[in-house]
């Protein structure tokens, strides 16, 4: 983000740290969660690919382990730095990684926030749930006033 660009949300939001909510946990991803996470989504590419928000962009692709570390570890940094928050989605029971939550900057000019979620496709069934839990979150716990959540 250049440095005259207006801050992603407010110096004085505090990001939520977790959010435990009926049939889901979320929490910040980081590299702690490489190997649950790299087989949540290598085990469901087709079933990504075809969820909304996710067509055209290129990932899933494959990527080696030590790659999707490094990955989270940029997903790290920018929740650290603000810059974006990205959240795993875990089974409340078995803390299983069962999905992704990703809250970035809006690439448009219409929208705050550009939200994006997936979950594993032996997930699927949940995925409604996840999506309506998480825009009432970030109606009630989140500063943006149009957060575009791909439908």
């Amino acid at each position: 983000m250049p440095d005259d660009a207006p801050a992603f949300v407010p110096d004085d939001f505090v990001v939520p740290g977790r959010l435990a909510a009926a049939g889901f946990w979320l929490e910040p991803l980081g590299p702690q969660h490489n190997d649950a996470d790299y087989q949540a989504w290598t085990s469901s590419m087709s079933h990504i690919q075809a969820t909304p928000g996710f067509g055209g962009r290129g990932w899933p692709h494959p990527m080696t382990p030590a790659e999707n570390l490094a990955d989270l570890e940029r997903h790290a940094a920018d929740f650290a730095g603000r810059r974006g928050f990205t959240y795993t989605v875990l089974d409340p029971e078995s803390r299983d990684v069962i999905g992704c939550l990703y809250i970035y900057p809006s690439k448009d000019d219409r929208h705050d926030a550009d939200v994006s979620s997936w979950v594993r496709a032996d997930q699927a069934s949940r995925d409604g749930s996840l999506r309506a839990v998480v825009r009432d979150w970030l109606s009630s716990a989140w500063p943006f006033r149009t957060a575009h959540y791909d439908q």
